[in-house]
């Protein structure tokens, strides 16, 4: 079992009437929503922590979870609103404006942790950037950095960060507790501003982290470890927008190496090669069809 913790929310996704007017369509999303989604549709038994509104875009990404295979029995409900985020489109890249303020994702407090029993926790997103939902996030890495396998992804976007000290402060220390980093080459620059790409993802297995994967775009992504730098090319494709592509990949590495059988401290610390390439793979592949496609539309197993 992967439980994947942080942001729910609803993508406002640019669209244009019949009349050629321009509109905006609710589509269920966020990056760690999409990472479970993704996961649960690669038939990875998945749950999913965060806090949900009992509004009616709650009940969407209820409804979204479920039809994904998705367990949400552990997520925080609460009547604040559901997290919105408005999506525009240049050249099929995506920028976001967020309306996130005392909504049921934000508000989440520590007294809503859940005890954990899933073998692997995901963390990531813009959740890791506000309080008080932040701080919580990072409270449940101390408590389950210990015996569970963890993976952050921050993916980080510096306009929603407000307190970039204590942002970093943050990140620093939950990436140092987490086995396993997926940085895009963007956020690793932004982190790390000196060095190679090698250099700076030696610098977080220094830290403490056992398998590094820096993504690259279309060019392709690369797996570091004490032992190993291993490249796989990203997979063509005909791309619609980039929409939860990283989220995909992350899920899809997950989901490698869960069939690997891997996800266990003790394992996790003694990756061989054939079994992070088959992981990184299958993450670009499930990144791949997820760009060909409109929206955060992660791919089935048949897909793959």
């Amino acid at each position: 079992m992967i439980l994947c913790c942080g942001e729910a929310l609803i993508d406002m996704l640019p669209r244009q009437t019949s009349n050629g007017e321009k509109a905006f369509a609710p589509h269920a999303g966020g990056a760690v929503f999409n990472t479970a989604i993704a996961l649960g549709r690669q038939d990875v038994p998945v749950q999913f922590f965060s806090g949900l509104s009992s509004d009616l875009f709650g009940d969407m990404l209820r409804a979204g979870l479920a039809a994904s295979q998705v367990d949400s029995s552990l997520a925080a409900t609460s009547d604040r609103p559901t997290t919105l985020a408005f999506v525009t489109l240049t050249d099929g890249q995506a920028s976001y404006a967020f309306y996130d303020e005392n909504t049921a994702g934000r508000m989440l407090s520590v007294d809503d942790l859940p005890e954990v029993t899933a073998q692997a926790v995901f963390f990531g997103g813009i959740s890791l950037a506000v309080e008080p939902c932040a701080m919580t996030y990072q409270t449940l890495l101390d408590r389950v950095a210990g015996d569970k396998v963890t993976m952050i992804d921050p993916n980080i976007r510096p306009s929603f960060i407000k307190d970039e000290a204590t942002y970093r402060a943050r990140i620093t220390a939950m990436m140092a507790q987490s086995d396993i980093i997926k940085m895009s080459d963007e956020d690793l620059d932004w982190f790390v501003p000196d060095g190679t790409i090698a250099d700076k993802a030696h610098s977080l297995l220094d830290r403490g982290a056992k398998l590094v994967c820096v993504t690259e775009g279309a060019k392709g992504v690369t797996g570091y470890t004490a032992d190993h730098a291993l490249f796989v090319p990203a997979q063509k494709a005909t791309v619609v927008d980039t929409v939860g592509a990283g989220d995909t990949f992350n899920a899809g590495l997950l989901a490698g190496l869960h069939a690997a059988d891997a996800l266990s401290k003790e394992k996790i610390a003694q990756l061989d090669a054939d079994t992070i390439r088959a992981a990184l793979a299958r993450g670009a592949k499930s990144a791949a069809i997820t760009v060909s496609r409109a929206g955060a539309n992660p791919p089935w197993t048949a897909d793959l």
